[in-house]
């Protein structure tokens, strides 16, 4: 079977992947146990994306994405450990306990964000992609939004300002085709997202988001213009969303059938299989990698069980970047 990636590359996406998975699969856990409380967005089915944004781009360039946050931090280099502290609202935490499941962060590996406020993000996207250009690096910022976020006025502005100023930034509407629980037929005439690049001359294209290999050549190509100088891109990334929009959600918007059809495209059964026929792995290495994944997984919760809540002082660091700024506590 003849492919255009690498046996370590399939390799690569399939540990990664399943790393994502398991992991929202046991904070989906947590989170049935009360060990995680507030909101909690999951990742299940879309890590296809992550996989091939991340083969796609350097460590020096930047992502930032919206509240569905865990995998794509998780994938760019912040520990899984510190992801799961955060969930449990612990010191040891990415944003030491204070952000919880949506804000994430992870500036050492410049990875800006979990963002709750709808659309947010891809202004600052844009911010972080001038900054580059201004500071005259070859670095590229991927701004993740989901399909919802589209209809947001942010996301017009900023193509706007983008566009004239030529920014390295690439923009991926990750759609799961039903936002928070409405279907983009129900709340647009333009229902491929793609198009709405077409107003600003912005080149853009639509990518099947359930393919690593298809995600990873079109990112591949849009970082490239824009470390040429050429501006911006839009990525529509279409995938999908085995769970609900977050873990309070019971998804009765769609049938059942949907959802059983888009498990039959899961990325990760694809990638394997790829692994197996061309004999890149042995069934005992494949169980090894299950087991390694298993194994971190589960050391991430024993990590978040035994660190200690922040201090009370900590609700007035982090505020202002200010030191001794003069809060009023009384």
């Amino acid at each position: 079977m003849a492919t255009k990636f690498s046996k370590d590359t399939y390799l690569y996406w399939y540990e990664l992947m399943l790393l994502l998975r398991r992991f929202e699969e046991k904070a989906g856990q947590m989170y049935g146990m009360q060990k995680i409380r507030g909101f909690c967005h999951l990742y299940i089915g879309q890590e296809a994306v992550a996989a091939g944004c991340i083969t796609a781009t350097k460590p020096e360039d930047n992502m930032i994405t919206a509240y569905r946050d865990h995998a794509l931090a998780i994938a760019k280099g912040v520990s899984a450990k510190s992801c799961m502290a955060e969930l449990y609202a612990k010191a040891t935490g990415c944003s030491k306990g204070k952000g919880g499941s949506m804000h994430f962060f992870g500036k050492d590996v410049n990875f800006y964000g979990g963002h709750g406020i709808v659309g947010a993000q891809i202004g600052t996207g844009a911010g972080l992609a001038f900054a580059d250009k201004y500071n005259d690096t070859d670095n590229v910022t991927l701004a993740f939004f989901g399909d919802g976020a589209s209809r947001q006025g942010m996301l017009h502005e900023t193509f706007n300002m983008a566009m004239t100023w030529k920014l390295p930034v690439v923009f991926i509407c990750e759609n799961n085709h039903y936002a928070m629980g409405t279907s983009v037929q129900r709340t647009s005439n333009v229902v491929d997202i793609y198009k709405l690049a077409d107003a600003y001359d912005m080149p853009a294209d639509s990518v099947d988001g359930m393919s690593p290999e298809a995600v990873h050549e079109a990112v591949a190509r849009a970082v490239k213009r824009a470390r040429a100088q050429e501006g911006p891109t839009l990525l529509e990334i279409k995938t999908y969303r085995y769970k609900g929009h977050s873990m309070s959600d019971p998804a009765k918007y769609r049938t059942k059938e949907e959802v059983e059809e888009y498990k039959e495209k899961d990325p990760i059964d694809y990638v394997l299989g790829v692994i197996k026929k061309n004999k890149w792995a042995t069934d005992e290495e494949i169980q090894a990698i299950d087991d390694r994944v298993h194994q971190e997984v589960e050391d991430c919760v024993k990590f978040a069980e035994e660190s200690p809540y922040p201090a009370d002082d900590e609700m007035y660091k982090d505020v202002y970047a200010e030191e001794g700024y003069p809060f009023i506590v009384d």
